[in-house]
């Protein structure tokens, strides 16, 4: 198993929240959002949905757009490389 299978597997089903953070991954598969947009897409908190979009950058899940106001959010490029790994996933849960 990669490295990046075990940390989505991890992020997925091994920490409270995981399937948020599924839905956050697949919302950016489609296209970018900032975290507002997230929030309202997937009917969260917005600081729910900042924790999530948190632990997502720290493991080098997504990235952003660096801007400081309404700043996008997008699949990191390891991420668009193994999201046939991450739909795998989510079927075997």
């Amino acid at each position: 198993m990669k490295h990046i299978e075990k940390l989505l597997w991890w992020l997925i089903t091994g920490k409270r929240g995981g399937i948020n953070r599924a839905r956050i991954i697949e919302k950016l598969n489609k296209r970018p959002y900032n975290a507002h947009q997230l929030s309202e897409e997937l009917n969260l908190d917005y600081k729910t949905v900042r924790h999530h979009i948190k632990i997502l950058m720290d493991n080098k899940i997504i990235t952003d757009s660096k801007a400081d106001y309404g700043k996008l959010y997008f699949l990191s490029e390891i991420m668009e490389e193994h999201y046939n790994d991450f739909e795998e996933i989510l079927k075997e849960i």
